[in-house]
């Protein structure tokens, strides 16, 4: 069950992605994120309210108030190196965070077969080169490769967190409940703070009429983001971190698929080559 939770994880943070990155090219990254992250804290307070999940408060959901505060930081990071670019190398390496995870997982006592260890070792190559590297070109600037190396941890660090964050089913619930209205609060700090030194919250000339017509889209996101988290969170807990987390880190592949597929974007030769490399890992790693 480690490799089902895990790869539907990265079908769900891809699609997550995909829709995030179309949302973001009409509004502020920050106003994706607070009504995404808003709508899908609804969604959860009534899973909580209906599941009576509130009543496994403890000192572990801690975590996910971590878990929230790292995440809109990362997130802000990563946006900010895409805007630096080149985005053939931001978006590859945003991937390696998915080394904090499995460093968890081996100094916990996690200890795959060799066969993994392959595994690990092609699906995350496999995964940089999904995000079709740039080997050439404009050189990169020191600060984009500083932002995105800090967006990879905090991504790392957001999987290590969440996993530790509950013991039982209803206490995931809670979790990421907790998760998400620690993101709001944060996202909405920054968002505030944005707009005060003059950014914008909204698209020009549409208005919130503009963000009540994407609301299904929004709320797909934030939802998407949160299952993700969950099943990542049982991945982790049924098996070696160490496979849950690079199963996890898929996710880029499927972004381009879906790009492929919705919006007809050619995969480079590179791309295609590490998505072939992901399946293999991905093989090696359910079977080893």
């Amino acid at each position: 069950m480690t490799a089902v939770f895990a790869l539907a994880t990265s079908l769900l943070w891809g699609l997550a992605d995909f829709g995030g990155g179309l949302l973001t090219r009409r509004f502020p990254a920050l106003t994706v994120v607070v009504v995404s992250q808003s709508l899908a804290v609804l969604v959860l307070g009534s899973v909580v309210l209906a599941t009576g999940a509130w009543r496994e408060t403890g000192p572990l959901l801690w975590y996910a108030v971590a878990a929230g505060v790292v995440g809109p930081a990362a997130m802000l990071a990563f946006y900010k190196a895409l805007a630096l670019g080149p985005m053939g190398v931001v978006s590859p390496l945003g991937s390696l965070g998915v080394v904090v995870p499995v460093s968890v997982g081996l100094l916990v006592g996690d200890r795959p077969g060799t066969a993994q260890f392959a595994g690990i070792a092609v699906a995350v190559l496999g995964v940089v080169l999904a995000g079709g590297p740039e080997l050439r070109g404009a050189p990169v600037q020191r600060q984009a490769v500083l932002l995105t190396l800090v967006a990879a941890f905090g991504f790392g660090a957001v999987m290590a967190l969440i996993s530790e964050a509950s013991t039982t089913l209803t206490g995931l619930f809670l979790a990421l409940f907790v998760q998400r209205v620690t993101n709001v609060a944060v996202g909405g700090g920054a968002l505030w703070l944005s707009v005060r030194r003059g950014g914008r919250a909204l698209p020009e000339g549409g208005g919130l009429r503009a963000v009540w017509a994407v609301l299904p889209a929004l709320a797909f996101v934030g939802l998407a983001d949160v299952a993700a988290n969950g099943t990542y969170a049982l991945a982790a807990q049924r098996g070696p971190v160490t496979v849950a987390a690079v199963l996890a880190s898929l996710y880029p592949v499927v972004t381009a698929l879906a790009a492929r597929g919705v919006l007809k974007e050619r995969l480079r030769a590179v791309q295609a080559a590490g998505a072939g490399l992901a399946l293999v890992g991905t093989v090696l790693l359910a079977t080893g």
